[in-house]
């Protein structure tokens, strides 16, 4: 017999935490109509076979000049929210919530004007959550209910 799959309640919004990165608290926007999850950065360019970036925006509060480099990554055409396609960079990390560590794959994109610096999209969430729009920081308040 096949055991069920139990999923997580999870919000419209959180804040999580991107260990490898070394970004924490960062705001997350579910977004059930995305199929892939997207972190905004800038700078984006290849040298010498490695992607190289910065990820936030030079106005966001946890913003560092700090560069990142992905070895492993790939192209890909994404379809925006406004129909246009994009190739994008796409590359694999972890991501912090409920208190456990998934691994990610996220598209790069300029989302500067964006309230939100990150986008889950479907491929992230189906399996593992139930999105409630109605509620939002889930994951964030558990863990402060935890550390109290």
């Amino acid at each position: 017999m096949k055991k069920p799959i139990i999923k997580t309640l999870i919000g419209r919004t959180d804040i999580v935490d991107f260990p490898k990165l070394e970004l924490f608290g960062i705001d997350i926007k579910i977004d059930s109509g995305a199929y892939t999850s997207s972190f905004h950065c800038h700078h984006i360019e290849v040298e010498n076979e490695v992607l190289k970036c910065q990820f936030l925006d030079p106005k966001h509060e946890k913003y560092h000049e700090k560069y990142f480099y992905f070895k492993e990554f790939f192209q890909k055409n994404v379809k925006s929210s406004n129909g246009s396609i994009e190739n994008r960079f796409i590359v694999e990390t972890e991501i912090l919530i409920f208190n456990e560590v998934h691994n990610i794959e996220l598209s790069l994109t300029e989302r500067g004007s964006m309230m939100y610096p990150v986008l889950l999209g479907r491929k992230f969430l189906s399996k593992k959550f139930i999105i409630d729009t109605a509620k939002k920081n889930l994951s964030f308040k558990k863990l402060n209910k935890k550390n109290q």
